[in-house]
């Protein structure tokens, strides 16, 4: 595929608005009927947006992190399954950013100006916990290595051309090795059912002795050893998709109530649009959608400042706003999705209208990770100045 090279943040908004009113057209029966949105997603990468991170020596925009945020917020409220597809990509071309050899960054940044997709393989069930990985990187004679471990949860794996798979080394040091989507022993299963993103094909990828060279592998374990984004990087992208879940439902809310929506007899009002109890509600939920628009814009340039002069204060303080962030949109998407039946009436519940899907994107979505460790960790460090733990989820 060729990729259009978008030159800065003005042209890569510019790309995504578009983009987005296009996808919104269509995502309601793509959901209804789980058709999975390969020509949209080539049409996101022939655009040039998964490219939009690349560093400029590279050839890339570089755009700010506030820019990307709001990529994927624009993205997600016309369609929250095709947003969240591409959310691993942007995490670990961040990852060879932060751990790549000048050989390996040349390489993969090449890759990803030239339309090549990164999917995920980290996810795995049945584990203790989320950070209980098992999935074995097992050396070979001549320096290569074999990955052997089933995957869950693998969003974007589907539409790959390379998988980043998260495994364990020899040392139980944590390793990222990129595979080709056809290595040989690689297998990709498109099983994911959940109730909502349905078309995000999140399902299980299995790894039988996957052979992978030696310079496609990343120590991902160096980084949580000093002060680190890629988790903050991660969940402000999280954060987006809830805030654009957010600002779709609400947009399809008024309409829906401008439209079709009968006023309550009692109001005394023509149409249900001067309904003052409906007028009421839906400022409230403005408040909160706003809000939460605000904490993301917030949390992507306390990312930006951070990455400028990155110190365990700036890295711990841009962690905080991104949890602070993803906190209220994971509230304000479940709220405000569920509150569209509520202002637009008994038909919107029609399965037809297939208007649902917000809040089952919204409800799935929000199941990522739990906002109450989050409320913690900003407890903690507004209390007692307790900087939050290095990992990949905040």
């Amino acid at each position: 595929m060729t990729a259009k090279v978008i030159a800065d943040d003005v042209e890569a908004l510019t790309v995504a608005r578009s983009l987005a009113d296009e996808f919104r057209t269509g995502a309601g029966e793509r959901d209804a009927e789980r058709r999975l949105p390969r020509a949209e997603l080539d049409r996101l990468t022939a655009a040039g947006l998964l490219a939009v991170t690349v560093p400029a020596e590279h050839g890339g925009a570089d755009v700010r992190q506030e820019t990307l945020a709001e990529i994927f917020r624009l993205l997600a409220s016309a369609d929250a399954s095709l947003a969240q597809i591409p959310q691993s990509h942007f995490v670990y071309v961040n990852v060879i950013r932060r751990q790549g050899t000048a050989e390996q960054r040349d390489f993969f940044f090449g890759e990803v100006l030239a339309g090549r997709r990164f999917g995920n393989a980290q996810s795995e069930a049945g584990t203790r916990h989320v950070q209980d990985i098992r999935t074995r990187l097992e050396p070979r004679p001549g320096g290569s290595y074999t990955l052997t471990g089933v995957k869950h949860y693998s969003t974007g794996a589907l539409f790959a051309d390379w998988i980043p798979v998260l495994a364990r080394a020899a040392d139980d040091t944590l390793q990222v090795a990129y595979v080709p989507r056809d290595a040989p022993g690689l297998t990709v299963i498109d099983d994911w059912d959940g109730m909502g993103q349905r078309t995000t094909a999140s399902g299980t990828v299995r790894l039988e002795r996957v052979p992978v060279p030696a310079d496609r592998v990343l120590p991902h374990h160096l980084t949580f050893q000093g002060p680190q984004l890629h988790g903050a990087v991660a969940q402000l992208l999280h954060a987006a998709i809830d805030t654009g879940i957010a600002s779709g439902a609400l947009a399809e809310a008024a309409a829906f109530v401008r439209t079709k929506s009968r006023p309550w007899f009692e109001s005394g009002a023509e149409t249900a649009a001067e309904d003052p109890l409906l007028i009421q509600r839906f400022g409230e939920l403005a408040l909160q959608e706003r809000a939460s628009r605000a904490l993301l814009r917030e949390a992507g340039r306390a990312v930006d400042a951070a990455r400028a002069d990155l110190t365990d204060d700036s890295a711990a303080e841009a962690s905080i706003a991104v949890a602070a962030a993803k906190a209220h949109a994971a509230h304000t998407a479940v709220e405000i999705a569920g509150a569209l039946f509520e202002v637009a009436g008994t038909r919107s519940a029609l399965d037809s209208l297939n208007l649902h899907r917000h809040w089952r994107d919204a409800r799935t979505h929000t199941l990522h990770d739990p906002a109450r460790w989050k409320v913690q960790h900003i407890g903690r460090y507004v209390l007692n100045g307790t900087r939050p733990p290095r990992h990949g989820l905040l």
